[in-house]
């Protein structure tokens, strides 16, 4: 996959993309990041990429002229052209999976200033929003898009990492535990030690759906329950710990730090 980002200020990629698993990725071939300077495509006699806007107004807008030449230089019929804008499509995992496997190039431009010149946006395919909130620019925005998107190609992280992520299969991640089994008071659910995988993934699914409720109440009230999530969702109401649970915690007991 290769990504282009057209930018007036491309020192702002330069530590993120050199570090990490995205440079490890870059390292391995399975990913390319070009990052463009607006600035280099500019024909204005100042080097200026943007001016106040026509009519009057605030702040000042980038110049169309500048980014549809770096745009034209830097793509090719099958490079899906993204600007990063609030009138955008609001970024989420679906968006990001579907990046991930329907193109081989993506370019995404990224916005500043009180904004760009109308008519670049006939010149990309879409916009995207991260969401309901202002940024200084889309350089951010941009970096998100990349890390997300990247994260989903073959090889880039392990495939165990990805198959049971948040808002993968609609409902927020399981909580996760690490050692000592007690720290400040506070223990591992023992369930965790019993070695039953099968009670186990129940018993996360059943946190997970939990958690959704918990913080994002959207997520579940359109997520679809099937008979099985329904009878998690029957133990929740009730409080009990189900007869599974306690035949894994029996069997398991000799694994169950204390």
């Amino acid at each position: 996959m290769v990504f282009k980002i057209l930018t007036l200020f491309p020192e702002m990629f330069d530590s993120f993309f050199s570090s990490s698993i995205l440079k490890r990725a870059i390292a391995k071939g399975l990913i390319e990041i070009k990052v463009i300077n607006i600035r280099d495509y500019t024909l204005d006699k100042y080097n200026r990429t943007d001016t106040p806007p026509i009519g009057g107004g605030a702040g000042l807008i980038m110049k169309c002229q500048p980014i549809i030449d770096a745009l034209k230089a830097n793509s090719t019929p099958s490079t899906h052209k993204i600007i990063m804008s609030p009138r955008g499509y609001k970024y989420d995992q679906k968006k990001a999976v579907e990046l991930s496997k329907s193109y081989n190039e993506i370019l995404i431009l990224c916005g500043h200033y009180e904004g760009i010149d109308e008519r670049v946006y006939d010149y990309f395919d879409e916009s995207i929003s991260l969401g309901d909130f202002i940024l200084t620019g889309g350089e951010p925005a941009a970096i998100s898009i990349v890390d997300s998107v990247s994260r989903l190609i073959d090889g880039v992280i392990t495939k165990e990492s990805i198959d049971e992520e948040s808002f993968d299969n609609g409902l927020l991640e399981y909580p996760q535990y690490t050692e000592p089994y007690n720290y400040d008071g506070k223990e591992v659910p023992d369930i965790l030690y019993s070695g039953n995988h099968e009670a186990i993934k129940k018993w996360r699914k059943k946190e997970a759906i939990k958690l959704t409720k918990k913080y994002r109440e959207d997520l579940y009230n359109s997520y679809n329950f099937s008979k099985q999530d329904k009878k998690l969702l029957q133990e929740i109401d009730e409080g009990v710990t189900p007869k599974r649970e306690e035949d894994a915690l029996i069997k398991g007991h000799k694994f169950i730090k204390k």
